[in-house]
């Protein structure tokens, strides 16, 4: 049994990887303390969103997005986050645009205790003005 959602843009039903991307669009963009009935819910990326772009915020960047992952959404497993040099052309970084993509196996029973991965599959994150979008992939 995989978990069904709604969309939260459009209303229609979400089930499989789609609601699974939804799901961790929304961890990301909810800072810890938001949310009045689940203080703990949400992550620290908000936070760190229009910080400078130097090493040391890259990596507290990398490391806010594994912790709240790993806390929150058990149906993915990250194992790899690429900085996606094709996609961050010209002075996007400058600019404080940031391209990502999330490398994790999708476990699609995990929040029933079953941890059998279903395969890879990557997350494309952008990070800027419009604070972080989300779009899956196989």
């Amino acid at each position: 049994m995989s978990s069904v959602g709604l969309d939260r843009r459009t209303g229609r039903v979400l089930t499989g990887f789609d609601h699974v991307v939804q799901s961790i669009e929304v961890i990301l963009g909810t800072q810890i303390g938001e949310r009045v009935m689940r203080r703990t819910f949400g992550s620290v990326v908000p936070r760190l969103l229009g910080e400078n772009l130097v090493p040391p915020t890259v990596l507290r960047f990398f490391t806010a997005i594994i912790v709240a992952i790993e806390l929150w959404e058990p149906r993915y497993a990250i194992v790899q986050i690429e900085i996606r040099p094709e996609l961050n052309e010209g002075d996007a970084l400058r600019d404080g645009r940031l391209r990502l993509a999330l490398v994790g196996e999708y476990r699609p029973r995990a929040h029933l205790g079953d941890p059998t991965p279903e395969g890879v599959r990557t997350i494309s994150v952008s990070a800027g003005e419009a604070g972080l979008v989300l779009e899956g992939a196989s």
